[in-house]
């Protein structure tokens, strides 16, 4: 089990988490938003702050992972986008980290522009309940 922490607030974030609900049939993921009542109360060893600059995961063994690390096991654990492993790869991560920094910094500012939305309120980046 690989247990997320997201930006429930971020409507390019809740994007990927609505596709990652989709993909985790073999219930291998948990998705928290740190914006939860719950959140602090039940993982004080994840920072709020650092959690909501940069994605943060627990993996299967326990370990904190954040960015395109957090990124990469999330979605080794619903077995999709084998191919995002490559970002690991030496010098290549070098230059995928600055990316994925460069994005989580921006991510509302770009969502503004992609979605016409800079951040979600209440559910307005929610699946519709069916």
């Amino acid at each position: 089990m690989v247990t997320l922490f997201y930006d429930g607030h971020c409507p390019l974030c809740m994007k990927e988490i609505n596709v990652l609900r989709r993909y985790n049939q073999r219930q291998q993921l948990k998705l928290v938003d740190i914006h939860s009542s719950e959140f602090e109360t039940l993982y004080p060893q994840i920072d709020k702050q650092a959690a909501d600059a940069r994605l943060h995961a627990i993996g299967h063994n326990g370990q904190i992972l954040t960015g395109l690390d957090a990124n990469v096991a999330v979605w080794q654990a619903v077995g999709k986008h084998k191919w995002l492993g490559a970002l690991r790869w030496p010098v290549i991560r070098w230059f995928a980290d600055r990316g994925y920094l460069f994005f989580a910094k921006h991510r509302h500012t770009l969502a503004a522009w992609l979605t016409g939305q800079a951040r979600c309120n209440q559910d307005s980046c929610r699946p519709p309940k069916h």
